[in-house]
């Protein structure tokens, strides 16, 4: 199915949460440079587990494991595993994630956009993945969490076709981590037929809606929003702190919704119970 013909039928999409916060709650160590995409290659039926208990949760779309997966470091059959896997948890769209180049250097610059690649080397570093996972089966891709808007360009380039959602990692209410304003991209992605929605994810939640009515000023494409818990990790204490409510999240997404937003989820630090808060408060 996709996303348009979804939000046709019911006006709003409902996306998973977190997928490493479930894993790691149910006991998985993911310290390592894979993170969660290790359980593709070393428990993958902890994966879909997890894909299962977000659409039990009420979500229609249902994002892969292959957010910090390149074939430097996993086979092709992996990448197509990841979709599998989503797609045996029978939601009604899935969509294969396409991590920054930051996620694959395991270095945090996926919030800053600091790369050592101009756009012509990320897309020589994004093209082999997006291949195989242009062919895997899935409804469309998610380019997630993408900091900068040189490797915004660089994604879009390489879709020949190929539909995908952009959302970008934000610095405050009006800029990309990198510093370009959100307006900058939305309009350059506005032009591209296969960018089907636009947006933001991982990052805080009190940042969403102006960026998300900052989008809308510039494109009629539909936004997709699924911003962190709101939580903040306090390095000195190794914990986080701030609240994780379901409730209060599902509140803020009327807010998202009410600025333009129809496609909403949830980051790190969700579960399935944001999920499921969030799907009782906008479809109810």
């Amino acid at each position: 199915m996709t996303i348009g013909a979804l939000l046709a039928e019911q006006g709003v999409v409902i996306l998973d949460g977190g997928l490493a916060t479930e894993l790691e709650g149910r006991g998985f160590r993911l310290s390592d440079e894979l993170w969660s995409a290790r359980l593709l290659r070393d428990d993958p039926g902890a994966i879909r587990e997890v894909h299962r208990a977000y659409v039990e949760a009420g979500a229609d779309c249902v994002i892969t494991a292959s957010y910090q997966a390149t074939l430097e470091r996993l086979p092709a059959e992996l990448l197509r595993l990841s979709v599998t896997l989503a797609r045996e948890a029978n939601p009604r769209i899935v969509a294969a994630s396409v991590g920054p180049y930051g996620a694959t250097r395991a270095d945090g610059s996926e919030y800053t956009g600091a790369y050592d690649l101009d756009e012509r080397g990320l897309r020589g570093q994004h093209a082999p993945r997006l291949h195989v996972l242009k062919e895997s089966g899935a409804d469309l891709l998610a380019c997630e969490t993408i900091p900068s808007y040189p490797e915004a360009r660089a994604l879009a380039s390489l879709l020949e076709g190929a539909p995908a959602w952009f959302s970008f990692s934000c610095r405050d209410g009006e800029r990309l981590s990198d510093g370009t304003p959100i307006e900058t991209c939305a309009r350059h992605l506005d032009g591209i037929p296969e960018v089907v929605a636009i947006g933001v994810n991982c990052t805080p939640p009190r940042f969403v809606e102006s960026l998300v009515a900052r989008i809308r000023a510039v494109t009629g494409k539909p936004i997709v929003a699924y911003p962190n818990s709101g939580e903040h990790w306090d390095a000195l204490r190794r914990s986080w702190t701030g609240t994780r409510d379901p409730g209060e999240f599902a509140e803020m997404a009327l807010r998202w919704r009410d600025a333009g937003a129809t496609i909403l989820g949830g980051c790190c630090r969700t579960g399935p119970a944001h999920i499921r808060a969030l799907r009782a408060r906008l479809l109810p």
